[in-house]
């Protein structure tokens, strides 16, 4: 409701890069015949809703004496026949126009109303003004009008959305930011396999210090999830999506400890332990078949390496010839996209580096442990097929990364991923990130080489819970460690490279106590990707 024109200014004579609209390096295939899958529309129980990709300018700002990106609002345009506004969009002018928002068609009776009045939320210097719509009872709104006046809007601009098709929202990633005003994306506060929540792909306004704004929008709700199952695709496009967007994996030149197959590790003398019975471990078979099955990861049983230490060595730097991809699939967004979450096991995670000013020191076995599932995740859209997000996990976190950013090989539509040097967290680029500072921390390398893996020539789709053309294969319900917890002193492996070392450098190592992750004070292996909480939920 406030006039922020003091912070921003119009720039309506100038031309945006953002209006130069992102393109694959390669035409998009067409996919193969399924049932509704990349059709265009979705039905969410009486409310059909259309992915619109095409948008005409409104407005764009700057910080007044600042170097903050710009942003821009778009309206959707054409929509099409039959279908209304439910809201506008808004992203940065740092990459090219890449985005969707949702309008929907009323299918059912009753599920999209007029608006019975609005409240100006945010105007800038008589160039934009931005408008809330006033829902009758029992609707609610989920996007904003935006004008270039300060007349209000036409009721017939937009629509409201009946209360029961909409779910509880949260902000998403910060687009931008003033002394006075925030904008966010907006996406389900609830997010999973199994969350009815979807995004409108709309933004929000939020005046810092009033969180009050967050329940002026809602985001939308899939009545029709049960039945949605036709809305994703089946095995044939599942293969089809691996074939164009996949990821090639490229391992720094220095990596030692490289990815290998289940069946590899398995195969290779890996022994299942129990408690009361250490003494007598067993292999493993070849398809994990003899492992337990489901429970919890209770510490009653796990995994180690041969007892042999010439095996053990060699079986730690896995086998990159026949390593394999494994792949779940899994509806997020309520149903409104898919995600290919695409994992890689290391037999063996190495230890850290630490960087100390201009020094890199070697932390033994800070940072060690065996067995080491790691992952990128692809957001693609239900009603296209198209890739819009890449997720790069990364140690207990990770990074989403708009489509236009990826690094494309060979123009073609698939990209580089970049697992670090020891710990194969993996990143959209090479180069080095730090945890810590940039004086003090642990280094995260990462470059490419000729060591790599293409996940299209060598994957297997390991689950997709809402087909049964999908089985899993028995170690994906192993509850239980992938390799032994071996806990030791932090300050006693500090102790030893204050010894090694002098002057400055070995009084500094003290301050990566504060610094290193919890789990670095331990060898720890980890339970496989069905324990970890993005399988049913979404990237943390």
């Amino acid at each position: 409701m406030g006039n922020f024109g003091s912070c921003f200014t119009s720039k309506e004579t100038e031309v945006f890069p953002v209006e130069t609209r992102f393109k694959f390096p390669s035409p998009l295939p067409s996919w193969p015949q399924g049932e509704s899958f990349a059709s265009g529309t979705i039905d969410l129980g009486g409310l059909e809703v259309c992915q619109v990709t095409s948008f005409k300018r409104i407005w764009s700002t700057s910080q007044i004496g600042s170097n903050d990106t710009d942003i821009t609002v778009f309206e959707p345009s054409p929509i099409p026949d039959g279908f209304f506004l439910l809201g506008c969009y808004c992203q940065s002018n740092d990459t090219p126009l890449f985005g969707w928002i949702l309008a929907g068609k009323d299918v059912s009776g009753g599920t999209l109303v007029n608006p019975v009045d609005y409240t100006l939320v945010w105007s800038s210097k008589d160039s934009c003004y931005i408008w809330l719509p006033t829902p009758p009872e029992g609707y609610k709104s989920v996007g904003y009008a935006i004008t270039t006046s300060p007349e209000k809007p036409s009721l017939d601009k937009i629509r409201c959305v009946r209360a029961d098709l909409t779910e509880e929202p949260e902000t998403d990633a910060l687009l931008w930011g003033s002394d006075d005003v925030s904008v966010y994306g907006l996406r389900p506060k609830v997010r999973g396999r199994q969350a009815q929540g979807v995004s409108v792909g709309t933004f929000i306004i939020v005046k810092d210090g009033d969180d009050s704004s967050l329940l002026s929008l809602s985001c939308l709700k899939n009545n029709n999830f049960e039945k949605s199952t036709s809305f994703l695709p089946n095995v044939a496009q599942i293969n089809a999506l691996i074939q164009e967007y996949s990821p090639r994996f490229f391992f720094h030149p220095k990596e030692t400890y490289l990815p290998a197959s289940t069946t590899w590790y398995f195969t290779n003398g890996v022994q299942l332990y129990h408690t009361r019975e250490e003494s007598n471990p067993i292999l493993v078979e070849p398809t994990g078949s003899n492992l337990p099955q489901g429970g919890s990861n209770d510490g009653t049983y796990w995994l180690d390496l041969p007892v042999d230490e010439t095996e053990r060595e060699r079986v730690k730097k896995g086998d990159l010839q026949n390593g394999e991809a494994y792949i779940h699939v899994k509806p997020m967004l309520g149903a409104t996209f898919t995600d290919l979450a695409i994992w890689l096991f290391y037999p063996f995670n190495g230890p850290s580096t630490a960087k100390l000013g201009l020094v890199d020191i070697p932390l033994g076995r800070i940072g060690e442990h065996i067995g080491d599932w790691e992952h990128v995740t692809l957001r693609i859209s239900n009603f296209d097929g198209v890739l819009y997000r890449v997720y790069f996990a990364q140690h207990s976190g990770g990074t989403w990364v708009d489509t236009p950013s990826l690094e494309f090989l060979d123009m073609s539509n698939r990209f580089a991923a970049y697992p670090s040097l020891n710990g194969h967290a993996t990143y959209p680029t090479p180069g080095v990130v730090m945890q810590g500072t940039d004086v003090i921390g642990i280094r995260n390398d990462a470059a490419k080489s000729d060591k790599f893996l293409d996940v299209k020539d060598k994957y297997l789709i390991m689950a997709a819970e809402y087909t049964s053309d999908v089985i899993e294969p028995p170690w994906v319900n192993y509850a239980r460690k992938w390799g032994p917890k071996i806990t030791y002193e932090i300050g006693t492996e500090i102790e030893k490279l204050e010894s090694s070392l002098t002057g400055i450098v070995g009084s500094a190592i003290e301050s990566l106590v504060d610094i290193i992750p919890t789990e670095f004070f331990s060898e720890d292996g980890p339970t496989g990707p069905k324990m970890k909480p993005e399988w049913d939920g979404d990237e943390r």
